[in-house]
């Protein structure tokens, strides 16, 4: 599905079915270098289930045209332009690590938007080591490498997500490649990289959120590690709002390592 978007076209996945003002609205945001594939299992298993499913594209990254979010606030304001564009007035959203934090902002700034909060392998803050900086501007396959290495625990995913013998770090490592190469413009690498270091406000933002939050973290994750999340976690409970928080064995690709896993957390927050 493409939308219109700040004078751009914004993809969005809908599990091949079509939007329907009347089902409520589930938006999937992925994180730095990814698209929306990397939520194929659960954005399916939803759009099937009496969802409206919008697995974006960020801008500037595989099917979306526009430039790359230079923040969290930027990427943001790109989602809820989108919900106006298509007339959703609430939407529940999950985001993946850099998207964790987009969907995250998106409930502090619009609380009367967002319905349900899902942060799938979060972290605050999210520093990104100088070193994976610098290789990400200057040696993008280096850094891809070395992202990938950090951030599975396994080397091929259950049948459930992607099929048996599926390599996940040739896959990832696919991906990441064709999207850093769908935008000659920039490096969306390392502007996804320094949005997710820079931001400073997780603290202050989940204090000003007002629906219910999931967080799903991978107990294996060298990317964001569950402890790093602690300080959200923390938050997210200081505002009355229902919590939960489930580990799963997994790494920081928890979708694709940990699918089933993801979308029973997933199904029990949100009542699906």
């Amino acid at each position: 599905m493409n939308i219109e978007v700040n004078g751009h076209t914004l993809y969005a996945y809908t599990g091949g079915k079509p939007f329907n003002p009347a089902q409520p609205t589930l938006v999937f945001i992925h994180g730095v270098l990814n698209d929306h594939s990397v939520w194929i299992l659960q954005s399916r298993f939803f759009a099937h289930h009496g969802w409206n499913v919008l697995a974006i594209d960020q801008p500037g990254h595989g099917r979306s045209g526009g430039g790359a979010p230079k923040s969290v606030a930027d990427a943001s304001a790109a989602v809820l332009a989108m919900l106006d564009a298509l007339g959703v007035q609430q939407a529940a959203l999950a985001g993946h690590s850099f998207g964790s934090l987009i969907a995250l902002h998106t409930a502090a700034t619009a609380p009367e938007r967002v319905s349900h909060l899902v942060m799938v392998g979060t972290a605050f803050p999210m520093r990104v080591s100088p070193a994976l900086l610098d290789a990400a501007l200057n040696q993008p396959e280096k850094a891809i490498a070395m992202v990938n290495v950090f951030s599975h625990s396994t080397l091929s995913p259950p049948p459930s997500a992607l099929g048996p013998g599926t390599w996940l770090y040739g896959g990832s490592q696919a991906l990441m490649r064709r999207v850093l190469a769908s935008n000659t413009a920039e490096n969306v690498f390392h502007t996804g990289f320094s949005a997710c270091d820079s931001y400073a406000d997780g603290e202050a933002d989940m204090a000003a959120v007002r629906c219910p939050v999931t967080f799903i973290l991978g107990e294996r994750d060298q990317m964001t590690p569950p402890k790093a999340a602690q300080s959200l976690v923390k938050g997210a409970r200081a505002t009355g709002q229902p919590v939960s928080v489930a580990t799963l064995p997994a790494g920081h690709s928890l979708m694709t390592e940990d699918p089933e896993g993801t979308l029973a957390a997933m199904r029990a927050c949100l009542g699906a």
